[in-house]
This record gives structure tokens, C-alpha cells and sequence, in this order.
């Protein structure tokens, strides 16, 4: 049974491109991973496992013997047969099951890492891609050849509801086009999403603002909330990346007209690229445009978190593929603008919180100093952000 191939029909398989090291050598690791993740045990066969049985569901190593048994560390690309996957039902947790699961416990295998993977348009076809996208987005907001100005709700939690809305509108006096509540915001009882939500939608009914509401919990809760964000008149739903990556597909197939945003924090640790063992950001990005998200954070440049820059570029890549707009935050403040747009163009949106809100003269001012740096029109307000936070040009 050879799985050492150079061609095979890629109609009928998905393709991971992994970085694998090994005690021995990459041929070793490769046929561990390989029948592993597809089979059966990589050391022992059985009455069971048919020509026909290996033929059709056992994952292809896209490479030679004699190449891979040379080396200890490389790029290794595995071929993972379609047909072992339901997408449409399975979806993205199945996948990740298979691509990287039981192979972190093999002792030859020291370092896997997923750099990429390429999906045939049968496989495609079960993902729904964005409801609305970057070209929505820009429609409903009616900002056109610049970057949205978005905001975060801070405190991140502990305000009530009036305290909250009143927040809100100095962030629209101030000329956000998105308000996201922060992540540590769900349903306490002190806020209450059913408190919250119809009195903020309201306020904003007359405005082209989206307003992006935390639902985090369990997936079924989730489905609930998204539901009730729905019936309360809500525009979006904030949803972040512990509730599960598959949880935004079930969202997205609801069909409901809400825009989705993907949040990112607690990601690193499955995307830490110093770790042995991780899944590039890119590929995450990757999944969450397939499956339906129109907001992700992408990360930051230049901000408080060093983010190594070709991974915001990389994931930012992905995410035009699908539509996605990429949210950019994490030490975002004024001086920042032109350096960024520098970098990554007009279609991003710039998620301030603390340089709005930690403004010398508070949050309208912040945001309107904000506005501003976005807008090339700059006024006191700007000038007064850039002596607390300074400028890189």
C-alpha cells in the first residue's frame, strides 16, 4: 500500500501543508500523520483494512521515500480524501479532528504546524461565505474609499444599560460606524442582553451604525441569543473564538440579517507561532471566510501587541478571498492611521477603545479625534491625541 505520491486527483481530496519535525525522519512522521489521521493505527494492520478500504480513505503523502527520509525538519503537504468528511454536517470541528488531532501524541512527531490548506470547490460548496462582506458593510455604513471607524464598549464590563447607552451615542456623535461590545460582556444580570440590546437599536434606528452584541456561551445558547439579538432588533452579533470555531457556520446558516463578527482573543493558543505545535492564523482566517463571518480581528500593526507583520498580512490576504472585512486593534490610536493605510490599503476598519475613551477630554472627543486621523481633516481633537499618544508616519 503505497502513499507516497507525487498526483493524485485533487478533486477528491483536501490539502495540508504542514511544517512536521521528527526523532527520526520525515518519512517516518509523514506515514504516522498520514494513516493516523485516516485509517488506523500507523504501526499495526488488521483483517479490516482492504486494498479498496486504503485506496479510498487513506490520506496521500504528496512527496518520495527517498526525499523525506533524508531530513528530520521540512514542508511536508498531506492529501486528506473528502470522501471521510460529511461538510456539510461535520463541518469545521470534523476537519480539525482529522488535520490535527491524534498525531500530537506520537512520540517520532516533535513539531507539527498547519501552514495552509487548499479546498476543492466540493468541499467549498458547504460554506456560505459572508452574508453581507466587505461590499455590505460598506452599503449599510455608506462610508466609501476609507476605512470604517469602529469602537469598543469600555469598561468592558461592569455598567449598566443606560450607562452603556449613553456611551454609545457619544461614540455616534463622534462618527463611529461600528460599536463592538468587549468579549468579557455576555448576558450578567446587571446588563442584561434583553435590557441592553432593545435600548441601544433604538437609539440607533435611524442611523447607518452597526452595533455588534456579545452573546458568548454555550453553542446552543448561542444559537438562542443570536435568535433573540434578532427579535430585539439588533444588526450584529459579537461572537469570539472560545465559543468554538464551527459555531460561526451554524450562525451564518440561520440566514438571519445580522452581521457576524469573529473576535480573536485566546487564539494564540492554537496559533502561537512559537509553539511546536499550532495552526498558522491565516488558515483560521481562512475558515472563518468560508464560513460565513463579515468582521474578524485580524490583528495589528504598530499597535501594543507585536503581531509578526506577515501574519496580519497573510491572514488580511485571506480574508479578502472570502469578502471579510478585517478589523485592525490592539493599540490603535490616531498617529497610527497613515502608517497603517500605509500598509494595508482602505479596506480594513481601525477598532479603537482605549485612545477613544482615554482621551484628555473623553470618549466623544476620542472618537472625533479618530475620525479625523481617518478623514485627513484634523482639528484639536487630533492634535491633543497625538501628544498623549504620539505619531509614527
Amino acid at each position: 500500500m503505497d502513499i507516497f505520491k507525487l498526483n493524485i486527483d485533487r478533486k477528491k481530496y483536501f490539502i495540508v501543508t504542514y511544517r512536521l519535525g521528527a526523532t527520526t525522519n520525515l518519512k517516518e512522521a509523514a506515514w504516522q500523520l498520514a494513516i493516523g489521521q485516516s485509517v488506523g493505527n500507523p504501526n499495526v494492520r488488521n483483517q479490516w483494512e482492504t486494498d479498496e478500504l486504503f485506496d479510498n480513505h487513506s490520506c496521500i503523502i504528496l512527496d518520495t521515500k527517498e526525499n523525506l527520509i533524508q531530513h528530520k525538519e521540512g514542508i511536508v503537504k498531506i492529501a486528506f480524501p473528502v470522501i471521510n468528511i460529511d461538510f456539510a454536517t461535520d463541518g469545521i470541528a470534523h476537519m480539525l479532528v482529522n488535520i490535527m488531532g491524534g498525531q500530537m501524541d506520537i512520540e517520532c512527531i516533535t513539531k507539527c504546524q498547519v501552514l495552509d490548506i487548499e479546498f476543492p470547490p466540493s468541499v467549498e460548496k458547504h460554506f456560505l461565505g459572508p452574508k453581507f462582506g466587505i461590499k455590505g458593510i460598506r452599503e449599510f455604513t455608506g462610508v466609501k474609499n476609507k476605512p470604517l471607524l469602529g469602537s469598543i464598549v469600555k469598561p468592558k464590563t461592569g455598567i449598566d444599560a443606560q450607562t452603556l447607552l449613553q456611551m454609545v451615542k457619544e461614540l455616534v456623535e463622534g462618527g463611529v460606524n461600528f460599536i463592538k461590545e468587549d468579549e468579557i460582556l455576555s448576558n450578567p444580570s446587571f446588563c442584561s442582553i434583553e435590557e441592553r440590546a432593545p435600548l441601544i437599536m433604538d437609539y440607533l434606528k435611524d442611523k447607518n451604525v452597526i452595533y455588534s452584541v456579545s452573546i458568548h456561551s454555550d453553542p446552543h445558547h448561542i444559537l438562542d441569543r443570536v435568535k433573540l439579538v434578532h427579535k430585539l432588533g439588533g444588526n450584529s452579533v459579537h461572537v469570539n473564538f472560545w465559543c468554538g470555531l464551527g459555531i460561526y457556520k451554524s450562525i451564518r446558516e440561520l440566514d438571519l440579517p445580522l452581521f457576524i463578527h469573529f473576535q480573536k482573543s485566546g487564539d494564540k493558543i492554537l496559533t502561537n507561532r512559537n509553539h511546536d505545535y499550532y495552526i498558522e492564523w491565516k488558515v483560521i482566517s481562512k475558515l472563518a471566510g468560508m464560513m460565513g463571518v463579515d468582521f474578524i480581528h485580524a490583528g495589528m500593526i504598530g499597535g501594543y501587541y507585536k503581531w509578526d507583520e506577515d501574519e496580519v498580512l497573510g491572514s488580511m490576504k485571506e480574508l479578502y478571498k472570502y469578502d471579510v472585512m478585517p478589523a485592525l486593534s490592539c493599540g490603535f490610536h490616531p498617529g497610527l492611521t497613515n502608517f497603517v493605510t500605509k500598509k494595508v490599503g482602505k479596506d480594513f476598519m481601525a477598532n479603537v477603545g482605549g485612545a477613544i475613551h482615554g482621551h484628555p477630554n473623553g470618549t466623544l472627543a476620542g472618537a472625533q479625534a479618530m475620525r479625523q486621523s481617518l478623514d485627513k481633516k484634523y482639528k484639536d481633537e487630533y492634535f491633543k491625541a497625538i501628544d498623549v499618544w504620539g505619531k509614527i508616519s
